[in-house]
């Protein structure tokens, strides 16, 4: 893989938030493999990278973010929207505090990171944007109403901004993961992963670097005629026709 995209991403500055676990993680080793610099941005320490510690609910720690990466390395050349939570709970359930989190995190971050990013991607006349959706904002999840309409919104949110750039050219591609073996899927009720585990073609789980080869894709010189899609990668559980 690293050598298939090395010519593609040598040299390139590449932020992924939510980069400390999971397919946040993966995605970031799967950059810096093919040649890219990359910082990331999370509330945890990310070992082996350029680590800012930030709060994508927080607006001052987002401009901050921006800043300190312009100054470290100039505009990105890659942005990736990796942070996401959520607790499946029954919709009825959900009190204001618990869907102003799930919003807050989902949506409004990977929002408020773009427009803190997108003013230097355009004045450098390029840049790849991919956000890291949920196959729950396709098809709808259950226990994950707030979820799901929060990561419908970034589905619909990357399109807008793949067609109001799309002649800078930004790039702007969504990744929609199915299950995936991360922290957040093993903090679901027992029951509720046993039925998704069955309902996979494929029979079991994606891997967390399966899921970051689709988002280095769009990353990387590859992609390069395509803007405004969302790429289900869920073993076959959401084929669409």
């Amino acid at each position: 893989m690293a050598g298939a995209l090395s010519d593609a991403l040598d040299g390139s500055v590449a932020v992924v938030t939510g980069g400390a676990s999971g397919i946040g993680r993966a995605t970031a080793e799967l950059l810096g493999e093919a040649g890219a610099r990359v910082f990331v941005a999370d509330l945890h320490e990310a070992a082996g990278f350029e680590s800012i510690r930030t709060d994508v609910t927080d607006d001052a720690a987002i401009l901050q973010l921006a800043e300190t990466v312009r100054v470290r390395a100039g505009a990105p050349h890659v942005l990736v929207n990796a942070a996401g939570w959520d607790e499946s709970r029954p919709f009825v359930e959900n009190d204001v505090a618990f869907i102003e989190r799930v919003v807050r995190i989902n949506l409004l971050g990977c929002v408020k990171v773009t427009r803190a990013f997108l003013p230097g991607m355009i004045e450098a006349g390029r840049g790849k944007l991919v956000n890291v959706a949920s196959d729950a904002g396709r098809v709808g999840s259950s226990g994950e109403s707030v979820y799901a309409g929060a990561k419908g919104g970034v589905i619909a949110f990357t399109k807008s901004v793949a067609r109001e750039l799309a002649r800078v050219p930004i790039h702007a591609n969504c990744v929609s993961p199915g299950p995936t073996d991360t922290p957040l899927f093993a903090s679901m009720p027992e029951k509720l992963r046993a039925a998704l585990l069955r309902a996979i073609p494929f029979g079991r789980l994606a891997r967390p670097e399966e899921v970051a080869q689709a988002i280095v894709f769009f990353a990387g010189r590859r992609s390069d005629y395509l803007t405004g899609q969302t790429l289900s990668v869920s073993g076959g559980l959401t084929m669409a026709g």
